[in-house]
Parts: C-alpha cells; structure tokens; sequence
C-alpha cells in the first residue's frame, strides 16, 4: 500500500524537523511506502534542514509555493498536486506542529487496510489545549451542527482515499474549507479516535478569531441550508417577540445578521478558477530524499 503524508508548513522549520524524525520511527514496521510531501506556504523563514536517519520514507520532498495562501489552500493544492503526479492508495493530511501526532498514523493505515477503499477521519476524542480553547471549540461544534445540521468532530489529520481527493478536487469548498469539503462530499466516512496532541515548539496558531474564521468557512460550505434555518429562526423569533420588541431581545437576530453576513464574505473565496491553477503558484520542489 501506498501512503502520501500531506504535511502544510508556514515558519515551523524546528516543528518539521522533529515531526519528519518522529514520522520516520513510527512507521518502521508498517509494511506500506510511505512517502512525505511537505507544501510549504511561502514562508518568509528557511524550512529546508538536514534530515538524517529517513530509512523508513521512501520519499520527501518540499513544493516551495510563491504566495502564501493559507491553510486550507495550502491542503487543497497539495491535494491536486499529489493527484495529479504521484501513485498512491491514501494520503493523510497532518500538521506540522506536532499537533496531529505521528505515532497514531499506523492506526489510519491499519484501518485503510481492512476500509475497502473508505475514507478515514480522526475523530477528536481528547484536546491538549488550554481551558478556554477546549471551551471555544466546544461552542464551535454546537455552532457547526445548529446551523448546518452536521456534526464535524475532525479536522485536517484524516487517511483520504483516491476516490475521495477526485471528489475533492471538483468541489469548490475545498479551496476555503477542508473539513467542510471532506463532509459535503462523503456522507459515509470511518471515523478513529485522535488525541490532539502537544505543540512541539512555541504557541499554537489557532487563536479565537482563527477559531471562529474556520467554523464560519465550515458553515459556508452549506449556506443554503443555513438561510433556510435562519430565515425560519427569525419569522418565529419575531412573532415571539413582537409584543416585546426592543434593543436587547433584537440582539440575537442582529447577531444573526452578521453571522450571515460573515459566512456570505467567507464563502466568496470558493474560486474553481484559482484552484484549477493552483499548481501554477509553486515556485520549486526541493527532493530530500
């Protein structure tokens, strides 16, 4: 079997190199080739080190992009850019930070051995986080399912079939939103637990306002299931409320408001045109190995 690890970089060179390591050790005994591909976002630091003790990787190398793109870009034309050059059974999307931890990656691959060609996301049982983070991401959740009536507990560490990615690739979503693609387009998907893990180096990237940017993106990806529930949400709320009309019972459609008018602003970076020509944004590929 055939596996690509997907793995999106911006500034995390000390992060990589430990990942890239850690990698190397837990798939000593898998019995599958495994490959890496690293998309570094235009980073404005070096992220090429040296790599020694890769015994256990057939393959690594780093595509250098010329525009930073974001994250989920970043995914979506690694995606295309795998699909279209490699062979492989699977590829599994990780952070690099350490966050997505390597040494569950035998269990994604231990599954899509018996998945018969499924697509397998890690259901996150268990966060390292702080307090107010784990409460953050809870509020996403709820905020995820009440609008768009579906229940992502994932994110980008999964084992994608081919099948998949092709459906992927010819999903617009994919360019603003992974997990939200990933769920639009495969409505049967395996699930294992994952315990998100420790941070290697510095503070994590994923503050509030990146929080709430991406459970916005997620909505996006089903707006229009969102309209038709906050256009039924606000006819019942104003007749509740309409012998009781006033600033503070008004809040809640107001916040509503610029919910939708958020998700609306998120959901206009879906271009198939910029993600068709993705692959054109990569400056040079650097083979490690």
């Amino acid at each position: 079997m055939k596996i690509i690890l997907l793995i999106p970089i911006y500034n995390d060179r000390e992060s990589l190199k430990k990942l890239i390591e850690n990698i190397n050790f837990e798939v000593k005994d898998l019995n599958s080739e495994i490959s890496v591909v690293v998309i570094n976002d235009a980073s404005s630091q070096q992220i090429v080190d040296t790599y020694q003790n890769l015994e256990n990787i057939n393959s690594f190398e780093i595509i250098n992009m010329k525009e930073n793109r974001g994250h989920a870009r970043c995914i979506a034309s690694g995606l295309k850019y795998i699909f279209e050059k490699k062979e492989f059974d699977f590829v599994i999307p990780m952070d690099g930070d350490g966050e997505d931890r390597p040494e569950e990656i035998k269990n994604f691959i231990h599954q899509a051995k018996q998945s018969d060609d499924k697509t397998i996301v890690g259901e996150r049982t268990k966060r390292s986080e702080s307090l107010f983070f784990k409460i953050c991401y809870q509020l996403h959740k709820l905020l995820t399912l009440g609008f768009t009536g579906h229940s992502i507990k994932f994110g980008n560490f999964t084992c994608l079939s081919k099948s998949t990615i092709e459906k992927m690739l010819n999903e617009k979503a994919s360019w603003n939103s992974f997990s939200g693609s990933l769920k639009k387009v495969e409505k049967d998907l395996l699930s294992i637990p994952s315990i998100r893990g420790i941070r290697y180096f510095g503070p994590s990237k994923m503050s509030f306002f990146n929080l709430l940017k991406h459970s916005l993106s997620i909505i996006s990806v089903f707006r229009k299931t969102v309209l038709i529930r906050s256009a039924l949400f606000i006819v019942f709320y104003i007749l509740l409320m309409q012998s009781n009309a006033s600033i503070i019972t008004s809040t809640p459609l107001i916040l509503l408001l610029i919910m939708i008018y958020s998700m609306s602003t998120l959901s206009l970076r879906e271009n198939m045109d910029e993600f068709d020509k993705s692959l054109e944004n990569i400056n040079d590929i650097e083979k490690i190995k």
